[in-house]
């Protein structure tokens, strides 16, 4: 029997999977398609936006410059200049459409921003990231089985098995990251809640007779919108049709000609459709991420529109989130409840993000009072507090985890702190373990982390530049757990410690 069975081999499941194995896990993934690669995966359906706190998970356990080149971009992570200060990010994205400008986001203002290899997000394809993870899950010892699709879950209060046809795959935890149509968020009975849809979407690869007809980029109308993008017949369109066409049948040539010419007043024309598929601003969350041995990552806990970009950040975040916490209680050494913060603390992040996309889906509504918000909104997107907010919430930087400490830094995101010696963050966290930083106090925290050397790493030193602080407490998935002051008090840092890894080991 393995510790973990996860259902879902997508970027998502194979995260998971890494995680868990690094933590000291056997972990057997399972998937339904039979063959990893896809035209969906692949450049240009498959290109997804990568948020700066989605890279950073890259760059925290060594697989970078391996998910850079993979992505096709030419650049050495560990060459860059480093600085004391942040710069400017390169791109910011958009909101519902209207695309904001970099140059526009106030370095200053952003929450504990330090400069790193991962400060800005990457523009990559779902082939591009499972890719590296998958040769990642190899090098770790997991086994992954492909044309496996699960009819059925089951459990008891030592284990759950997922049974596919005649097999059945059982473990002490079994994990549904298999999609916004999740088999086993149905089969565990799960409650799935929240809004229905307003439009239906279309991303299309199609021949264009008269590609000129329609304007680049996002294009909101008077009924409803359209994307043209620079890859040669790759058109995204939304109408607001309540979600009427949504999962009712394939959409014909004639059919995608029809709401193409609608929501771009033109008379443009398709010809030959090579791959076409259909989305809504459905948006739905589960009640809860566990039931009994079962949990949820990733699309499987929650559905929302593509708009924003938020999808494959979220699902990354669940599985990070949730790794090290199912192998602390998996091994035996997790706190009281720690599996439990896994919903309380996705959940909300999850709730944040489906609003985001409701708010984006309500503005590009074609009639007058959308168009009204519209205007609105522009001009605030033009200033730098605007741009600002959205990169914000855009790069993740805003997330915050309620942990209960008073100090604004906790629960949010790790900075990439550099001592400097030249070790960054990123750096002391590439097995898995959390890290306590003493940036050099007269009182150092090393005596009181001693019994606990397999959770957590001790590293001291001056930093290039420590922000005001004296030490800082990471967790594995690199959320600050504590930090202390110049003079930290060591007692605060033992609570925090016997907190999120448990006591001193024997």
């Amino acid at each position: 029997m393995h510790d973990v069975v996860i259902v879902g081999a997508g970027p998502v499941g194979l995260l998971l999977a890494c995680e868990s194995s690094l933590a000291g896990c056997s972990v057997l993934v399972v998937e339904r398609d039979p063959e990893p690669r896809s035209p969906w995966k692949a450049d240009p359906l498959g290109m997804r936006g990568l948020s700066a706190a989605s890279v950073e998970i890259f760059h925290r356990r060594g697989m970078l410059r391996a998910l850079l080149t993979a992505s096709g971009i030419d650049e050495d992570p560990d060459a860059k200049p480093d600085a004391d200060e942040p710069s400017p990010p390169r791109g910011v994205g958009h909101f519902a459409g209207m695309m904001l400008d970099p140059a526009d986001v106030d370095v200053a203002a952003l929450p504990f921003r330090l400069p790193g290899p991962a400060a800005d997000g990457v523009m990559t394809t779902l082939e591009a990231v499972e890719a590296v993870l998958s040769e990642r899950a190899a090098e770790l010892g997991v086994e992954v089985r492909r044309g496996v699709a699960v009819s059925a879950i089951a459990q008891d209060d030592e284990s759950a098995v997922a049974r596919a046809g005649e097999h059945e795959y059982a473990a002490r935890w079994v994990i549904g990251c298999d999609g916004g149509r999740s088999a086993v968020r149905g089969l565990a009975g799960f409650d799935f809640v929240g809004s229905e849809p307003q439009f239906t979407g279309y991303v299309v690869l199609a021949d264009i007779a008269d590609p000129e007809k329609l304007r680049p980029g996002f294009n909101p109308t008077p009924t409803g919108m359209y994307l043209r993008t620079p890859a040669a017949g790759y058109i995204g369109m939304l109408e607001f049709d309540g979600g009427a066409f949504d999962r009712s049948g394939r959409p014909t040539r004639e059919h995608l000609q029809a709401v193409l010419r609608r929501v771009s007043g033109t008379d443009v024309t398709l010809n030959d459709v090579h791959l076409v598929s259909s989305f809504t601003d459905r948006a739905k969350q589960t009640t809860t991420y566990r039931q009994g041995r079962v949990l949820l990552a990733g699309d499987a806990a929650h559905i929302h529109s593509p708009l924003g970009a938020q999808g494959l950040n979220l699902g990354l975040g669940d599985a990070v989130n949730l790794g090290w916490k199912l192998a602390a209680t998996v091994h035996g050494h997790a706190p009281d409840g720690l599996l439990d913060t896994y919903t309380r603390e996705r959940h909300a992040i999850g709730a944040g993000v489906l609003d985001w996309t409701r708010a984006q889906a309500a503005v590009m509504k074609p009639d007058p009072h959308a168009r009204a918000i519209q205007g609105v909104l522009r001009d605030l997107l033009g200033t730098r507090d605007g741009t600002t907010y959205v990169f914000e919430r855009l790069s993740g930087s805003s997330n915050r985890h309620d942990l209960g400490g008073e100090h604004p830094l906790v629960g949010r995101n790790a900075p990439d702190f550099r001592l400097r010696d030249g070790t960054r963050l990123g750096d002391l966290m590439r097995d898995g373990r959390g890290v306590a930083l003493d940036f050099g106090t007269d009182r150092p925290l090393h005596g009181a982390e001693m019994g606990r050397e397999s959770r957590i790493r001790y590293a001291a030193g001056p930093a290039c530049n420590d922000l005001g602080l004296g030490a800082v407490l990471v967790r594995p998935d690199g959320v600050v757990a504590w930090v202390g002051d110049r003079d930290p008090d060591r007692g605060a840092f033992e609570q925090a410690a016997d907190r999120w890894f448990g006591g001193p080991e024997a």
